[in-house]
């Protein structure tokens, strides 16, 4: 076997994240987005001594479960993976692949209480981040998500299924308008170029609506056109503010340099388990309301009565889980490394009157060093690369009695689990949540408590 050679594959199993496993020639396989029953045509990306990677081609032989998808764009987008199979195929791929981890790492003797799936199949998202660009070098300006199986392509996604019809008719718009005006889109290698990003926030359960258009600084723009154009829309939501974002950063990030308030104002107020959430352009929030409703419950009930306890919230983001906690709580303590967020959880634990809650902007790993509190609960929720070992070693000689770990990553949530059992932790209790339909993501909840 070579790589860069073409090979018959048939894929046998599935791992996380959405990786198809075959068996040639004594390797094992590995075939990003193949399905179980499978027999594909796939290109060999890397060779090494006892496995390989490959990139399916062409599928050969299909499986009898799919469906049409509904998306007229599927399979040319890189946004969804898997919108052509049944959501509970989805949903027991994605359980196969977390116990498998599980199973691997040897962590057993808990109580497995299954996969919940998303309140809402499609239309789900209350924040999409589109680029701009084009389909073919020279092309047409296209604006919408990067196409498969291209290094730079961007195909047009005002047919998006995952977002609702507010996203779809802002998008048609700004897009519709754009490519009158002779405005050269951004390129990662040149770095030259204007246009950069159009992101849409719509809060779920408010229907309040913001809309960022982010160029770099290299040409002078009026955006007044554009804004009462956006402004005369008929949204089925609330439009609460237009923004412009500046962004020179080299790397294909959205990020701000500067921000001007076109209109309105620069948040949309978000509802959640009956908490108000003020949400400003780049603060994290979880990116399916109905379902953070659903994941935080979990969280609740994995809790049981936190009165007269303090729970420390680390990875906190806009503070969401520990103001939920925070109403039967002693008192929550928050860390979080994005001072934007904290200066946003700070603010909504006063739009909530939560006097309990204190929010603090710093590295989990070097911030959790100054704090003087004893915790009774930690919940972790770090991002995909798990908690930092400096944070981890700390967590672990705060001898919290119970640990509540939500993890958008379970490669990284096992490695940390098998540190926290190591120490002294028993698992107790494991859920799955699906947050995002149609790809391979998933959150895992765990609660741990300390052995005497």
């Amino acid at each position: 076997m070579k790589k860069g050679k073409e090979y018959e594959f048939y894929i046998e199993a599935t791992e996380f994240p959405d990786t198809g496993i075959a068996n040639s020639e004594g390797l094992i396989i590995y075939i990003k987005n193949a399905l179980p029953g499978q027999r594909v045509l796939a290109r060999i990306t890397k060779k090494r001594k006892d496995y390989a990677q490959g990139k399916v081609i062409k599928i050969l032989e299909d499986v009898d479960y799919k469906r049409e998808a509904v998306c007229e764009i599927f399979g040319q987008c890189g946004g969804c993976a898997h919108q052509d199979v049944p959501y509970e195929k989805q949903l027991a791929l994605k359980e196969e692949q977390v116990l498998k981890l599980f199973k691997e790492a040897d962590l057993k003797d808990f109580e497995y209480l299954g996969i919940q799936g998303s309140p809402e199949e499609f239309e789900y998202r209350n924040k999409m981040e589109f680029t701009f660009g084009d389909i073919e070098k020279g092309g047409e300006l296209t604006l919408g998500m990067h196409a498969k199986g291209k290094s730079f392509g961007i195909i047009d996604a005002d047919c998006c299924k995952i977002v609702d019809r507010d996203f779809r008719i802002i998008l048609h718009t700004v897009i519709k308008y754009f490519r009158g005006k002779d405005l050269p889109h951004y390129r990662i290698m040149s770095h030259q170029g204007y246009l950069r990003n159009l992101v849409i926030r719509k809060a779920t359960n408010t229907g309040e609506i913001i809309i960022n258009i982010v160029t770099t600084s290299q040409i002078e723009f009026d955006f007044n056109e554009i804004t009462e154009e956006l402004k005369k829309l008929a949204y089925s939501g609330d439009l609460v503010g237009i923004l412009h974002t500046t962004n020179d950063s080299l790397s294909d990030v959205v990020k701000a340099d500067k921000i001007d308030i076109l209109y309105g104002r620069d948040y949309i107020i978000e509802k959640v388990l009956g908490l108000k959430f003020k949400i400003t352009p780049f603060s994290f929030f979880q990116t399916n309301s109905k379902g953070a409703e659903k994941l935080y419950s979990i969280v609740r009930e994995f809790m049981g009565e936190p009165k007269s306890k303090t729970v420390f919230d680390l990875y906190c983001g806009t503070g969401t889980i520990g103001q939920i906690v925070a109403p039967d709580a002693k008192q929550v303590i928050g860390i979080e490394l994005i001072e934007e967020a904290v200066v946003s959880a700070n603010e909504n634990a006063k739009l909530n009157s939560l006097d309990n809650c204190k929010f603090i902007a710093g590295d989990v790993s070097k911030a959790i060093t100054s704090i003087k509190e004893k915790p009774d609960v930690i919940i972790l929720d770090p991002p995909r690369p798990g908690v930092h070992p400096v944070a981890l070693d700390y967590v672990i000689k705060f001898n919290a009695p119970d640990i509540i770990y939500v993890s958008c990553n379970p490669k990284t949530l096992v490695t940390d689990l098998k540190v926290l059992v190591n120490a002294g932790y028993k698992i107790e209790k494991m859920k799955i949540k699906d947050m995002f339909p149609h790809t391979p993501h998933v959150e895992t909840i765990v609660k741990l408590s300390k052995q005497n």
